[in-house]
């Protein structure tokens, strides 16, 4: 776990309807509260997961505002960066004046292209962050994957000549995530669960305190939605992620009520969860 944690707070909640990951934001006395002499490092991570958020300019710009004042350094986690909807465009934290030569970043091309299978990444960087980052993973990789990189160099060449245009395999690739994201966060809601539809990112968190419903004991100490998803599990067949998993020892109440989803599925996996869920309403009183 990281020393200091500072969460993501739901703000204009509401107690019906979808909610918009753009509501998840950071409280900015409790985020400035955080930084001293003492503060070295910052993770950030955006789009970010579970809660699909995007962090937009003005918020980017307050962070960037508070390593620079403080002399942090921020390792930034866009893994999801080509992972975004409707018209929502990721920014580089190092892109803000001031932040580049303080910034590593951080991509996957298993997200970016879909085969999470694949574990090759990147990080971009100032030369002098870039060479310690390297010393770290010497000594963690001791090889690297040289077929999956040069097809990943292939696919990002392809892309580039294609960027923009219908062609382009990130332009249809977020449509297509859309409509599963869409499909998936309107079931939800006609069941009664409340979707925190994402500006970004695989995942989707549905608060299941809507429902309405007991959720039963099964006899270990474990939070609440552990116990929920070992029973929709074992009870629906419905596969879930507890998102307390995610958290902090200290913060991992603040997940109880949510249960967390993957909706980058082949269609027939995901018409039949939908399918499950319809069935899943048809026996609750509301």
């Amino acid at each position: 776990s990281y020393p200091l944690i500072v969460t993501l707070r739901n703000k204009n909640y509401a107690s019906a309807g979808k909610m918009s990951s753009a509501q998840w934001i950071l409280d900015e006395k409790e985020f400035a509260s955080k930084f001293n002499e003492k503060t070295k490092l910052l993770i950030l991570n955006t789009p970010s997961n579970p809660v699909g958020k995007v962090f937009h300019q003005s918020e980017l710009e307050m962070i960037a505002a508070l390593c620079i004042k403080h002399d942090v350094l921020c390792i930034s986690d866009e893994v999801y960066e080509w992972l975004t909807y409707d018209g929502n465009k990721h920014l580089k934290i190092a892109t803000i004046p001031g932040m580049w030569e303080r910034t590593l970043t951080i991509g996957s091309a298993g997200k970016t292209f879909c085969a999470t299978g694949w574990k090759t990444g990147w990080t971009i960087g100032p030369a002098e962050l870039i060479t310690s980052a390297m010393v770290v993973h010497q000594n963690s990789v001791y090889h690297v994957p040289t077929v999956t990189q040069e097809a990943v160099a292939i696919a990002f060449e392809w892309e580039l000549q294609h960027l923009n245009t219908p062609k382009s395999y990130f332009q249809s690739l977020s449509l297509e995530i859309t409509r599963k994201r869409d499909a998936l966060a309107d079931v939800l809601l006609d069941l009664g669960m409340q979707p925190t539809v994402p500006e970004g990112g695989f995942f989707m968190l549905a608060d299941i305190s809507s429902l309405g419903i007991t959720i039963p004991d099964d006899g270990t100490d474990d939070p609440k939605d552990f116990k929920f998803v070992r029973w929709l599990i074992k009870e629906k067949r419905f596969a879930a992620i507890p998102p307390s998993a995610f958290y902090s020892f200290d913060h991992k109440h603040l997940g109880e009520k949510y249960i967390r989803l993957c909706f980058m599925k082949e269609d027939e996996t995901l018409e039949a969860a939908i399918k499950i869920l319809k069935e899943w309403k048809k026996t609750l009183n509301h």
